[in-house]
């Protein structure tokens, strides 16, 4: 008896060969996916010392975004070229990625003026005449106007006047505020970095008393070439639905770029509402 198998021998054959056309797709599926996802990756140059033009050229011929994000004063990187980037060179990420980079303005030239006195307005204009401008501006409620002490008056900046070694070409400044006292209260205001002189006079102003102040050592700051970052001004935020009275806070630990004579912690906290004629705790530089 003779048995035929050529049908059977024609299916397995045929079942291999559409087996081997199916993971012939998926190999080629998954390299064209790999190929698609690293093909879209690029890996991100070193830019310190460039050009901000050689920078640009560079991140643009890899498909990526660059923006000068700050500019700071540099005895050590000259002026135009790049100090910083972010990501770190050697990161990978996508196309179209934003590479932030800071800029280098060269050793400071400028004298920092006093515009302690002044309408924000106007200091802002002085300050952008010698080449520096306006950073954080922070508004203190001014219930006891002076004499000469109006509304929008600028009360204190940071850094101060002819200061040197300064970070950035930005002066923070403290302005009085329309006032925001209450019957019953008064929105605390931020003294931290403030001289304690400074912040004592302001706490009068406003009928605020003030205990003897608690003094805690702090490291003296490093100056390098560059010069220190500046002391960050203070600033006085919205009153929160908060408790008439707050808890006593625990000074915070002093930051290596306060100056003795300084603010270092209040209690109660900014933001916190107190009673006219309460008593304000303050923890100074030694």
């Amino acid at each position: 008896m003779r048995i035929r198998l050529r049908p059977i021998q024609n299916f397995f054959q045929g079942a291999m060969l559409l087996a081997g056309l199916v993971l012939t797709a998926l190999i080629a599926a998954v390299l064209t996916m790999q190929f698609a996802i690293h093909g879209a990756e690029v890996r991100i140059p070193a830019l310190k010392d460039m050009t901000v033009a050689q920078a640009r050229s560079q991140t643009s011929g890899l498909g990526l975004n660059l923006e000068v994000d700050n500019r700071y004063y540099s005895a050590d990187v000259a002026a135009g070229h790049i100090l910083s980037q972010s990501p770190a060179p050697g990161a990978v990420v996508r196309r179209e990625w934003r590479v932030r980079v800071a800029e280098s303005l060269g050793p400071q030239k400028v004298e920092v003026p006093s515009v302690i006195g002044s309408q924000e307005r106007s200091a802002a204009l002085n300050l952008r005449r010698v080449g520096l401008e306006a950073g954080m501006v922070a508004e203190l409620p001014w219930s006891k106007p002076a004499a000469g002490i109006e509304i929008g008056t600028v009360l204190a900046q940071d850094p101060p006047a002819k200061a040197q070694g300064i970070e950035k070409p930005s002066i923070n400044l403290l302005v009085a505020a329309a006032d925001d006292t209450t019957q019953d209260g008064f929105v605390m205001p931020d003294l931290t970095g403030l001289p304690i002189l400074t912040a004592q006079s302001l706490l009068s102003r406003v009928g605020i008393k003030f205990g003897e102040p608690r003094f805690q050592d702090v490291p003296i700051p490093a100056v390098s070439s560059s010069g220190y970052a500046p002391v960050t001004a203070p600033g006085s935020g919205t009153a929160p639905s908060a408790p008439a009275a707050a808890p006593p806070s625990t000074p915070a630990a002093p930051k290596s770029t306060t100056l003795p004579g300084s603010v270092l912690s209040q209690s109660p906290p900014a933001g916190y509402r107190v009673a006219v004629g309460s008593t304000v705790a303050l923890t100074v530089a030694k």
